[in-house]
């Protein structure tokens, strides 16, 4: 396989994970993280990053695509826009993002019960 220079991450991997951010960043959610949290350290230290910011930025993108799509059903329900188009999209992107965190949220507490039911 080969590798990019200082970085160890097989170039068909590197190849996917920028169609990734190229769709993320296309899509305007935020959804796949920045390259240098995705990337190993060159200098060897460990990425500042904690999981419950990760956590939390989720939960926060999740809820501003809701308010968002509000927003849009408002506007149309009081005739100051008529894209009604606009508005079912953003409202089942929020759906289907809202749909995913449950998801998650789900897989998370079943492996938390399956690491506390592990006998020591």
């Amino acid at each position: 396989m080969d590798k990019i220079s200082g970085l160890g991450i097989p170039v068909g991997q590197q190849e996917m994970l920028m169609r990734l951010q190229q769709t993320a960043a296309s899509a305007g959610t935020g959804a796949i993280a920045a390259p240098e949290i995705l990337a190993p350290s060159v200098t060897g230290a460990p990425p500042s990053v904690s999981f419950g910011n990760v956590l939390n930025q989720a939960i926060n993108n999740v809820d501003q695509m809701q308010h968002a799509a509000s927003a849009r059903q408002a506007a149309i329900d009081t005739g100051l826009s008529d894209d009604l188009t606009g508005a079912m999209i953003e409202s089942q992107k929020a759906s289907v993002a809202f749909t995913a965190m449950v998801q998650v949220r789900n897989k998370l507490t079943t492996a938390l019960d399956e690491v506390m039911n592990i006998a020591l």
